[in-house]
């Protein structure tokens, strides 16, 4: 047997798509992503096009909101079923969207904020508020509700065209996602991992963001360039993963995973800065999560479909609704409850830690 390639997180320039190049460019990218998708998981995206300015003014209100006092910050911590607002060190555990920590051990140490897809958003289309809430905008962070939709209307702008092309790497009908993702469930959830002044003891407990997979279609990631994102690679180990200079790291979902039968990956990460003088070295993301419509149903592509002995077409993911599959995983990260859906993920994760 072979062994596996030396990790490594390709780079794809999806310019083509963002400024309209010609049809052997935008062939070039759809094929070069394909190839990553299918092999590592996570990709370096260039030529997304969103202006510096707008990152800068972004990376500056994440650091206006989250060196608030800790009482001004939890004044917009909401319930866990309310997937926005602020939620503090230690409230979440992302390994239980796998269900591979025992229930209600919350104890991943980032703090987040998270934005999204509101109900007004979507006048006319009666959609759940439950899973469309409205967003709280902290007072006290000057200029962050600007910066923050800024960013955000950016950030959505480069999941649909990840999307666009998708759809060209699968060999599916331009625009064959937009029926899917017309009032997509989005979040921007923005991460600060750092912990109080002082010394820490180094327990061999101490996650940053544990163990997952994404939920949705496509993930649209912007961090600092600090070492703590790790992927778990094919050769069974946790590699290190930092975005190149002006680079958006792009990986795929869970329903990316069934759409397409796993010939692309929902590739498993987690978060572990590194201590330095007995410290967490700070380090900020902002992860944009374009999931697809709450009623979506998503189902194995037909070009994506197994053959079996007798010449039958099969899959191991039976149909889902979007809202039912990010219901369950948030069940776990937010509010303790294990996911038991999530067992090939689990086994691969388990195998990683022997």
């Amino acid at each position: 047997m072979s062994e596996p390639a030396p990790f490594h997180v390709p780079t794809v320039d999806i310019g083509a798509y963002v400024s309209g190049g010609d049809e052997a460019d935008r062939l070039a990218a759809a094929t070069a992503f394909d190839e990553a998708a299918r092999t590592v998981g996570f990709v370096q995206v260039t030529g997304h096009g969103i202006p510096v300015e707008v990152t800068d003014a972004f990376a500056a209100a994440l650091d206006g909101f989250f060196g608030l006092p800790p009482e001004a910050k939890r004044a917009y911590r909401t319930p866990p079923e309310v997937n926005r607002g602020y939620a503090p060190p230690k409230t979440e555990s992302l390994s239980l969207s796998l269900g591979l920590a025992p229930a209600n051990r919350m104890h991943d140490f980032f703090e987040a904020f998270n934005v999204g897809a509101a109900v007004s958003d979507y006048p006319g289309l009666d959609l759940p508020e439950e899973d469309y809430p409205e967003n709280v905008w902290p007072a006290e962070a000057e200029g962050f509700r600007e910066a923050v939709t800024a960013y955000y209307d950016e950030a959505a702008r480069v999941a649909r065209t990840m999307t666009a092309m998708f759809a060209d790497a699968l060999g599916l009908p331009a625009g064959f996602f937009a029926r899917y993702t017309d009032h997509s469930l989005d979040v921007l959830r923005m991460n600060n991992y750092a912990l109080e002044p002082g010394e820490i003891e180094l327990d061999g407990d101490l996650t940053g963001m544990g163990e997952h997979t994404d939920y949705g279609i496509v993930t649209v990631l912007w961090a600092d360039q600090v070492r703590g994102l790790q992927v778990l690679g094919r050769d069974g180990g946790w590699h290190d993963v930092l975005p190149a200079d002006g680079a958006l790291l792009i990986n795929l979902g869970d329903l990316m995973a069934r759409w397409t039968n796993d010939r692309w990956m929902s590739t498993l990460h987690r978060v572990k800065p590194p201590v330095v003088d007995g410290r967490i070295e700070r380090r900020r993301s902002a992860a944009f999560f374009h999931d697809g419509n709450v009623d979506a149903v998503i189902e194995t592509l037909p070009t994506c479909l197994d053959v079996t002995n007798d010449g039958a077409f099969s899959s191991p993911y039976p149909p889902i609704t979007v809202g039912g599959h990010i219901r369950a995983k948030l069940a776990g990260s937010r509010a303790g409850v294990a996911n038991t859906e999530a067992e090939r993920e689990a086994a691969r994760v388990l195998t990683a830690r022997g």
